[in-house]
């Protein structure tokens, strides 16, 4: 799992039927520090993240376990949307 910011949406309206429905965002990497990264992911949408929203994603097999992705060509998603961090120095 990693933390990420959604910076953008990507739209596809012709897509592979299991894929039809889903939401894909596009989520750049971000440290503890909320610094964001240049590297970025574009993860399936499962719990309505907007653009600006500091999330966590899940990425590989483990993408494909909720109940929107399961068994479907997923390599990213985003499970959750992030209110805080708490982080010891």
């Amino acid at each position: 799992m990693f933390l990420g910011k959604v910076v953008g949406t990507v739209w596809a309206t012709r897509k592979d039927e299991e894929l039809v429905g889903m939401k894909f965002q596009i989520v750049k990497h971000v440290g503890l520090d909320y610094t964001v990264r240049d590297t970025f992911v574009v993860a399936v949408d499962t719990v309505q993240a907007g653009v600006g929203d500091i999330v966590l994603v899940c990425s590989g097999s483990s993408a494909r376990q909720t109940t929107l992705t399961k068994n479907k060509p997923v390599d990213a998603v985003i499970m959750a949307v992030v209110d805080k961090l708490d982080v010891a120095d």
